[in-house]
């Protein structure tokens, strides 16, 4: 993995987390936590997303994958944070 990859992937995960802390209402936590949020979403999406045998390739697809999973784990910490 190169300089650029990491790059890549980090933007990736901060447009991801951006865009699903727009969708889960609330859930933004900051720049550093939504690109963290943005890049376990992409595992996550992409896991959920193998589980379903949905495998496609690009990188809008990879955004969409990771949007997906950064919308579930907001909404799995949004659960948490309204009980403590």
């Amino acid at each position: 993995m190169n300089v650029l990859s990491i790059i890549l992937y980090l933007l990736l995960g901060a447009c991801a987390g951006w865009l699903a802390g727009k969708i889960v209402r609330g859930g933004g936590f900051g720049l550093i936590a939504n690109i963290i949020i943005g890049i376990v979403g992409g595992f996550l999406g992409g896991w959920l997303m193998s589980l379903a045998h949905i495998e496609k390739a690009g990188l809008l697809w990879e955004l969409i994958v990771a949007v997906i999973g950064a919308v579930v784990l907001l909404l799995i910490c949004s659960l948490f944070r309204k009980k403590a």
